[in-house]
């Protein structure tokens, strides 16, 4: 149901701009977010938006970097990636889910999931 795109290879200090399309009308009605994942470690949680939309998380490695957004009417979810670092470089995936607030930045709080996109960052 979910179609993440958007990654790539990027030098250190550069942007990208990851998308995450749903199949149907699934973002008005929940919470939505994107974590990353790199190989042998857990899958870490990145942004987060809130069912109705109203209050964005982040972790404490993103923030003032990363924003993430939703467009309803296309049924998109974003995640814009400025300033980016070397450590930024995973597969990131972006989720869905009926999540409460207090599972909203662990995996196990969402349902769906889209396939990874690779992000590199060159140092």
């Amino acid at each position: 149901q979910l179609q993440a795109s958007g990654g790539g290879l990027v030098q250190a200090g550069g942007f990208l701009r990851l998308s995450c399309a749903a199949s149907e009308r699934t973002y008005p009605n929940y919470a939505v977010a994107w974590f990353r994942q790199v190989p042998g470690k857990e899958r870490d949680f990145v942004a987060a938006l809130s069912r109705n939309g109203g209050s964005k998380y982040y972790a404490d490695s993103v923030k003032g970097r990363f924003t993430i957004s939703r467009d309803n009417a296309k049924n998109i979810v974003a995640l814009q990636m400025n300033s980016l670092q070397a450590e930024d470089t995973a597969v990131y995936y972006c989720a869905a889910g009926r999540t409460i607030t207090s599972q909203i930045r662990y995996p196990s709080g969402y349902t769906y999931w889209g396939e990874g996109t690779h992000v590199t960052v060159s140092s």
